[in-house]
């Protein structure tokens, strides 16, 4: 398999989950910003919609969306417990969180990564991400060591990466303490580390 990531972006997710699982693949940088690979190929010939992530699978399909590739990887490999089984109430509950991640909270910060942004808009943007940590807060309000529960999984993943992305935005995680000790938990996972060492992001 190969992986096509942009360090830091949320292709970080499923790099996290592929080596949680120990999978065997590569990686392919790409430039988000010329949407050119490390090795010259025009990503919209390889994904046409421009944005990483992106799973070429050893048979030659690509699967796209980080929510559907961490779901896939997750199913590959049950005994991860990356994910509940499909047809469970826990894996609606993730199906939900996900779902929230994806479209409240990760569109959320856009706007504090668009150069053409206004301060007022950025501003208006960290208010709004503001409200989806609230969220995150409350479902730890319980003292769950993870989003789900007990158990790692492919929202802890999803989650953290956000996380990454609260300094550079100029939203302080320290207002969300159960969140930022959630996020240092996974940060010191072994996959998470070799992840972020891959992608020239660790310390």
């Amino acid at each position: 398999m190969k992986l096509y990531y942009a360090p830091g972006a949320c292709s970080l997710s499923p790099h996290i989950c592929l080596r949680e699982v120990g999978a065997t693949f590569t990686l392919e940088r790409v430039d988000t910003a010329t949407h050119r690979t490390e090795h010259g190929v025009d990503f919209h010939s390889i994904n046409p919609k421009g944005y990483v992530p992106a799973l070429r699978l050893d048979d030659g399909d690509l699967l796209t969306e980080g929510v559907a590739i961490v779901q896939f990887i997750a199913d590959q490999h049950p005994d991860s417990g990356l994910a509940p089984a499909n047809g469970t109430r826990d894996r609606v509950r993730l199906h939900e969180l996900l779902n929230f991640l994806s479209s409240e909270l990760h569109k959320a910060f856009a706007p504090l990564f668009t150069p053409t942004s206004t301060a007022d808009a950025k501003e208006a943007a960290r208010a709004k991400v503001a409200v989806r940590l609230d969220h995150l807060e409350r479902t730890l309000a319980d003292g769950r060591p993870h989003l789900l529960g007990d158990n790692f999984s492919v929202a802890d993943a999803y989650a953290f990466v956000m996380t990454t992305w609260t300094g550079p935005s100029g939203v302080d995680l320290g207002h969300w303490p159960k969140l930022a000790a959630l996020a240092a938990r996974v940060a010191e996972r072994p996959a998470v580390q070799a992840a972020l060492r891959a992608e020239g992001l660790a310390a």
